[in-house]
């Protein structure tokens, strides 16, 4: 379907709660490094404890979280937006893993969140915070159920859903890129990296891959990231900062494979 983008919100107008902003900089980090983990997991309580903790989450707020974790769980019947397991610890497995990542992003931003599946993070982020937010998802239902899930929530004047692969969708630069369980980092970039500057901030939830992936991009990428550990799995890492570029004289897999075949003719 076609492109359906927020609109700038107009000025003057009441914001959002704010999240209590960390101090971050991507920048002076070095690659692949870890800051010392607190726990291996979190639990229901501790998930909620800590939203109320980080985020100044008015009753309304709590209220609209509230119903999409409702919603998710309802449309996990008919549709596969997440693990099953993972139903019973939404709030750790799903919510906080997303909204924590408005730990280490900028002020009001354009965010761009490819491969948003169920809405994570990118409607979690709209939710606790007041960026502009574009939903890349390619499939029809979970297209459809994106678009109801921002009508329930009220967030179409600043979501938006991209209902195409990220291939399709047109050059424009953001703020900040997500991708949860989107596509390996090296992938990832290929598809992406058109929507990024130099200071555009990545937050790539990487699970435990995190520096495998982060080390398989390193040869073909000038890569600026760092491997901050999840508050939800301790064991789990996010890469955080910036994509520089790509290297010089870095063939792509495609130009390699051209190049193998030309030296099999010969």
């Amino acid at each position: 379907g076609p492109i359906r983008l927020p609109q700038p919100a107009a000025s003057g107008g009441s914001r959002p709660q704010r999240w209590r902003q960390s101090s971050f900089k991507p920048s002076v980090l070095c690659p692949g490094r870890r800051r010392k983990s607190v726990q291996l997991s979190m639990t229901e309580d501790e998930a909620r404890s800590w939203l109320a903790e980080n985020f100044d989450v008015s009753r309304e707020t709590w209220d609209r979280l509230e119903a999409f974790v409702a919603f998710v769980q309802s449309e996990a019947a008919h549709q596969n937006l997440v693990s099953a397991s993972s139903l019973e610890t939404i709030w750790a497995r799903h919510i906080v893993d997303s909204a924590q990542l408005l730990m280490f992003a900028p002020n009001r931003a354009m965010w761009l969140d490819l491969g948003s599946g169920a809405g994570l993070p990118g409607i979690v982020v709209a939710l606790l915070s007041d960026h502009d937010v574009t939903l890349v998802e390619s499939r029809a239902k979970r297209i459809d159920y994106l678009d109801r899930a921002l009508s329930l929530l009220e967030l179409e004047d600043r979501v938006g859903v991209a209902g195409m692969p990220v291939e399709r969708l047109q050059t424009s630069r953001f703020d900040v890129i997500s991708a949860r369980a989107f596509a390996p980092l090296p992938r990832l970039l290929e598809l992406s990296v058109r929507f990024s500057t130099a200071k555009t901030i990545w937050l790539l939830p990487k699970g435990r891959n995190a520096v495998k992936e982060l080390h398989e991009a390193h040869g073909r990428w000038q890569l600026d990231l760092a491997v901050e550990p999840s508050v939800t799995d301790s064991e789990a890492g996010i890469l955080v900062g910036h994509v520089l570029g790509e290297r010089a004289h870095s063939p792509s897999k495609g130009q390699m494979k051209a190049a193998g075949k030309g030296k099999q003719k010969r």
